[in-house]
């Protein structure tokens, strides 16, 4: 079961980050805007933060090894067209089915684990599942960058296919059936489409916005209808009578508190995974493989230490855990916020203390989640958390792009309106010292907003997080 589980998760996990790899290749290939290459990440994470609520409660009503089995299936059709595709457009749609049958699966991991494992051992197997799934997870950065330079990025979405195997036969030869049996209903389509109409939109905008040549009218008009779109979503929600959000859920403090820090810390997160290929392949010169085996240590150290994290909030509960890694998240932004010119300094060592305030924050936080509601509603919770990790990633790709293209744009004065955020030109071209001047300034005022982000997530886990042992919302002794 926790092979099924750990591999297919680590199939959808890998995807995110060589993708993030192959995108200055890509912008090559295709000659694509940094609007585009935004959108190859964030097609993939709108509808798989989108429908991940769906996928949740799909699990639990219809059974989850049914539904994670066929987002499996989903997931490895999606990736054939991914590597087939001879355009920016037809892969971006192709991302988007990808994240449709992420989440699906995704959220059927945990459920499993939760509806499989007893509250007593239930930290230490989320943090095995963490710990494997960010190993295997590891491995994908350098591999991809291996194929990306001996074959070309069309193989690191073949890479899927084997995984998609191993994980189908040990799904349907060990992975027991389990549903909430008292969710019954039509699925809520409406809510789902509600929510992914407005995060979208958000994100049009932001990312129209970053390419400064919109009208500012169409951007508001954009904008609102986003905000009209999730207002109306939480109307749908609370008349629902099965809803895609169960809004009892967020009457528990600690389930709230969890989230939000999850909003902010991978936002922070996935800012930095989403800029940081550029700065190495275009400032620094690294090759795609060095670039993957820049980023090891990220899934090595969390595999590493997840476990034992998990297990020491079990013990002494998840504030200390989640305040200690998430300042640790926050001091490794603000040194590549520095844009300090050594590899080593600038890129390695921020790398291995990102990789240690994850390693410390994920099994805690994804506990804290799971135990904080029922277990018959542990799709929805899972479905809720990884939502909240998913959009965060939507919107700190959009804003952090923004941000930088909006700076690279101003520092380069129209001067080259060839110019692209993260294309810069030859060693021997003239104009590289100052289209990379403007990369640096750029890429730091991107990484400053990181900080935040993660510093906002300190506060939250300090404020909102209890100090107590973990413990599970069936337990009878609960404290209210």
């Amino acid at each position: 079961m926790l092979l099924a589980t750990i591999v297919a998760s680590a199939m959808a996990f890998i995807d995110g980050t060589i993708v993030t790899i192959a995108l200055p290749t890509l912008q090559q290939d295709f000659q694509a805007s940094f609007g585009a290459l935004q959108w190859i990440v964030n097609g993939y994470s709108l509808m798989l933060g989108g429908l991940i609520l769906v996928g949740g409660a799909a699990g639990d009503r219809f059974g989850r090894r049914r539904v994670f089995v066929t987002g499996i299936v989903i997931f490895a059709l999606a990736s054939v067209l991914c590597a087939m595709s001879l355009d920016v457009v037809t892969l971006v749609i192709a991302r988007a089915l990808q994240g449709v049958g992420a989440a699906l699966l995704v959220p059927q991991s945990l459920a499993i684990i939760a509806a499989s494992f007893p509250k007593s051992t239930r930290g230490r197997a989320i943090g095995i599942w963490s710990g494997a799934s960010a190993i295997t997870t590891a491995l994908g950065p350098a591999l991809g960058g291996v194929l990306i330079d001996w074959f070309d990025w069309r193989a690191i979405f073949w890479l899927n296919l084997p995984f998609a195997a191993i994980a189908l036969w040990a799904s349907v030869v060990h992975v027991p059936e389990s549903r909430d049996e008292q969710s019954h209903g039509a699925l809520d389509w409406r809510g789902a489409t509600l929510a992914i109409t407005g995060f979208g939109l958000l994100t049009v905008a932001l990312t129209l916005g970053a390419e400064g040549n919109t009208s500012v009218i169409l951007l508001i008009a954009l904008s609102l209808v986003g905000l009209i779109a999730l207002g109306e979503f939480v109307v749908v929600e609370r008349r629902q009578e099965a809803p895609l959000v169960p809004l009892r859920l967020f009457n528990d403090p600690v389930f709230n508190g969890a989230n939000l820090m999850t909003l902010f810390l991978y936002g922070a997160l996935s800012g930095v995974l989403f800029l940081l290929p550029f700065d190495l392949i275009e400032r620094r010169g690294l090759s795609a493989t060095a670039v993957g085996l820049t980023l090891l240590p990220l899934g090595l150290i969390i595999g590493t230490l997840s476990r034992f994290a998990g297990e020491w909030a079990d013990r002494v509960g998840p504030r200390l855990p989640l305040v200690i890694g998430s300042a640790i998240v926050t001091v490794a932004a603000g040194v590549f916020a520095l844009g300090l010119g050594s590899y080593w300094i600038g890129a390695v060592v921020p790398v291995v203390l990102l990789s240690l305030g994850m390693a410390i924050v994920v099994a805690p936080l994804t506990t804290a989640v799971m135990n904080a509601v029922p277990d018959e509603s542990s799709g929805a919770a899972s479905g809720v958390n990884n939502a909240a990790g998913r959009l965060a990633g939507l919107f700190a790709i959009a804003i952090l792009g923004a941000v930088a293209s909006a700076t690279f744009n101003s520092a380069i004065g129209g001067a080259d309106g060839s110019a692209r955020f993260g294309a810069l030109p030859e060693l021997a071209d003239p104009s590289r010292a100052s289209l990379e001047a403007a990369f640096g300034r750029a890429y730091q005022i991107a990484m400053v907003v990181a900080v935040a982000f993660s510093a906002i997530a300190t506060a939250i886990a300090f404020a909102a997080i209890p100090d107590r042992a973990l413990t599970s919302a069936n337990d009878e002794d609960r404290q209210p």
